[in-house]
């Protein structure tokens, strides 16, 4: 744990009791701060209650005496509404900010010479930060991960000099981060995604460029420049720190550039020797060289040379839930994409394969499955469950072979029954639900167990190590 001394002997109060907000208590009270913790939800209460953790309902304090609010990512902080403490807290001028910042300040506070690398995008980041961490530690760095990436923030090891932080940041957590101040900082894409939190996406695009607003003249800026935003945010780039862009796409005349699987790094014009990712299963597909490209760039800004580089990308086992090679019965190979909880993030998938029996449904973000007609060729079949069951259905009606499975287990046993039953060279069973989990599972995580556990009870699998998300 990170003990936040830099608001000791302060009344701070906490909400929303979640991993991170219960950490952001715990880590305030070790650093001599008096948290005040509360959470509109009972259940999420008794949990702080049973960690030795005290409570006092914040309606009924007097927000003057607090030197902040510490408000957990989940919880509104402007749209639909902003959530009744940010009101009460702005009433009192007090500030709002999230365990983020509190890193963020106590870095600075005491002060500490530890390293920190932030990367953000709507897809692909936690692929990349995972990426980054294993390339810093096996080059032999002293590596913490965390963030949105699963590990609270402040649950990492304590501050020091020879610590490199690779921390993942929602648009929530960058919103509660005013000060996020990077020694190196990654923007990978920027496409329709958490709308009901941010309004517009141009909204979501600004939050997400304010991951760079503090790189200082020695600091890095990565860019992926293959979607409009994302471009235009490294096109108005005019930060002290350097450029690094890049892209899955085509060449960059300064950054890095992975087309076809052969991944290049170019300064000013010069460009090195080519790394192929060709035949690394966890860096399938175009989206993960732009992941490779990214974790490149962001290792050598951290003094990596490019063999250390090249090393560690051949190593890399992937992540659990984000196009995880689950296993495999005779030529059909199964992948569990649990994490793909947007269209376009089951498009990348669905352009890395071919040959698809695919499993998609859940609850269903807005727009559906707009955007991924283009890929309707590569379907043999769906299996639609969940709540966007029907409407999934009408969407592929007259386009591709379907049916209304309901459930995972279904969809998993009529799924594998066809791919075995095909003529295809490698079918692949793959589960990219293009959904929410919420309305089956409570979670992507727990979607994606649920399928690994389908596919190792099939007769005659062959199922395949897994790290954890």
């Amino acid at each position: 744990m990170i003990p936040v001394t830099c608001f000791a002997g302060k009344r701070v109060a906490v909400f929303g009791l979640g991993m991170s907000g219960m950490t952001a208590a715990r880590a305030l009270q070790a650093g001599g701060a008096e948290p005040i913790i509360w959470d509109d939800n009972e259940t999420s209460r008794e949990a702080a209650l049973r960690l030795g953790l005290s409570l006092a309902d914040l309606t009924c304090q007097d927000w003057q005496n607090f030197a902040a609010l510490v408000l957990a990512p989940g919880v509104p902080l402007t749209n639909p509404e902003p959530h009744w403490t940010v009101l009460r807290a702005r009433e009192a001028s007090v500030e709002v900010i999230g365990d983020t910042e509190l890193f963020c300040r106590e870095r600075r506070h005491l002060p500490s010479k530890a390293k920190t690398v932030a990367i953000t995008g709507t897809n692909g980041k936690s692929t990349t930060t995972a990426l980054t961490a294993h390339l810093l530690a096996l080059a032999g760095r002293r590596v913490a991960i965390g963030g949105n990436i699963g590990t609270a923030i402040l649950a990492l090891d304590p501050l020091a000099d020879d610590l490199t932080y690779v921390i993942e940041y929602s648009s929530f957590q960058i919103d509660l981060t005013p000060t996020l101040d990077a020694n190196a900082a990654c923007l990978l894409n920027i496409t329709p995604d958490h709308l009901d939190r941010h309004g517009t996406l141009e909204t979501y695009a600004a939050v997400k460029a304010r991951i760079f607003a503090r790189l200082g003249a020695g600091d890095t800026a990565v860019i992926g420049v293959d979607d409009p935003l994302s471009a235009a945010t490294a096109d108005s780039y005019s930060g002290p720190g350097s450029l690094q862009r890049i892209s899955s796409l085509e060449p960059v005349t300064t950054g890095v550039h992975a087309v076809d699987a052969s991944l290049i790094a170019v300064t000013a014009g010069q460009a090195q020797p080519p790394i192929s990712l060709a035949g690394i299963g966890s860096l399938r597909g175009a989206h993960n060289w732009q992941n490779a490209a990214a974790a490149y760039a962001l290792t050598r800004a951290m003094g990596l040379t490019r063999d250390e580089i090249a090393a560690g990308l051949r190593s890399f086992p992937g992540l659990a839930h984000r196009m995880e090679e689950v296993g495999r019965l005779g030529r059909v190979l199964f992948i569990n994409d649990s994490k793909a909880t947007n269209a376009d993030a089951a498009g990348k998938a669905l352009a890395s394969f071919g040959n698809i029996y695919w499993i998609a449904g859940g609850l269903a973000k807005a727009g559906g499955l707009a955007g991924l007609e283009d890929y309707f060729p590569k379907i043999r079949k769906a299996y639609l469950i969940g709540d966007a069951a029907s409407s999934f259905s009408g969407h592929l009606q007259g386009s591709v072979a379907h049916q209304i499975s309901f459930t995972l287990e279904r969809a998993l046993g009529d799924a594998a029954r066809d791919a075995r039953a095909s003529a295809d060279a490698e079918p692949v069973v793959l589960l990219s639900p293009a959904c929410a989990s919420y309305d089956q599972f409570p979670s992507f995580t727990a979607r994606g167990d649920a399928f690994r556990t389908l596919v190792a009870a099939l007769r005659g699998v062959t199922m395949r190590r897994v790290e954890a998300a």
